[in-house]
């Protein structure tokens, strides 16, 4: 297929680059031009989309999203009848609910369609995809969604993908959040990092957030696979569509506390789980494996 894929930060990259390893026609656009090889680069998002058959997003907020779709440079300009524009990006659901009915009024298709997973996965193609379509418009996307993903999971219509994606989401920072606070609390009371982690591991409360995160914590990596500021943008999001639909979140509204703080920090470029440094800092301990 003729694909445009708008966005090459940590995700997209490597979801372009699956994209063309799978025989796709890739043409790419990012805010500050990045390679990617086998793909041809356009000056605008309205250049890349021009002649492609799925126009494919993946960029860092809700209001980027409106940029790359109806700024003076926009995708609108090259929508045609039959085109299909795909969202991985994390944003709004509703914002995604307005966005879908202008693109329709073009005669194009729309699915938001964001992913869990790692940068690992994206570069392995073994993202999971939640999206927000037609069972029939999954189908034609199925190629695409194969190059990349391990599963698809249709969750409804427009905006039930997204709104997947931030449950996960939410689930992931309180999970992690939670962890951290029990690991810090152990370590201050004399108990091994990595015994903690071991029991942890055999217990009732091991979850794949801890799988992945503990080794990272235990060597103070903090190198970015999905950076605090991402994570601090969504908890934001999930804030604001609970207040929609006049939900409460009262442990959400404690984490994004922590994240607020971390900000001030200097953390945001970290991975969300150097939000770890601050419990450290906060109980005057350094948590780290033995040896």
């Amino acid at each position: 297929m003729q694909v445009a894929f708008l966005g090459l930060g940590i995700m997209g990259q490597r979801m372009a680059a699956n994209l063309i390893k799978a025989g796709h026609e890739v043409t790419v656009w990012n805010r500050t031009p990045r390679q990617v090889e086998g793909a041809r680069q356009a000056a605008t998002p309205a250049e890349a989309a021009q002649g492609a058959e799925v126009v494919w997003i993946c960029v860092s907020d809700t209001e980027a999203v409106e940029r790359v779709l109806f700024g003076p440079d926009g995708v609108e300009s090259s929508l045609t009848s039959g085109m299909v524009v795909v969202d991985s990006s994390t944003i709004s659901p509703s914002a995604t609910v307005r966005f879908a009915e202008r693109v329709r009024a073009k005669g194009a298709d729309y699915a938001d369609a964001p992913v869990t997973g790692s940068k690992v996965a994206a570069a392995d193609g073994t993202l999971t995809f939640m999206v927000g379509a037609s069972e029939s418009l999954i189908a034609h996307l199925q190629p695409l969604f194969s190059a990349m993903g391990k599963a698809v999971v249709r969750m409804g219509d427009t905006g039930k993908g997204l709104a997947a994606k931030l449950a996960i989401n939410l689930q992931v920072a309180l999970i992690y959040e939670g962890f951290a606070e029990g690991l810090t609390l152990a370590t201050k009371l004399g108990v091994l990092p990595e015994r903690l982690i071991e029991l942890v591991q055999t217990s009732m409360v091991r979850s794949g957030v801890v799988d992945y995160k503990a080794p990272f914590v235990l060597r103070q990596d903090f190198t970015p696979n999905f950076p605090l500021r991402l994570m601090r943008k969504d908890i934001g999001l999930m804030l604001e569509a609970a207040k929609e639909v006049r939900v409460k979140l009262p442990a959400l509204e404690t984490v994004q506390e922590i994240y607020d703080i971390a900000d001030e920090e200097g953390l945001s470029d970290q991975d969300y789980a150097a939000t770890f440094e601050l419990l450290e800092k906060w109980a005057g301990i350094a948590v780290k494996a033995a040896g």
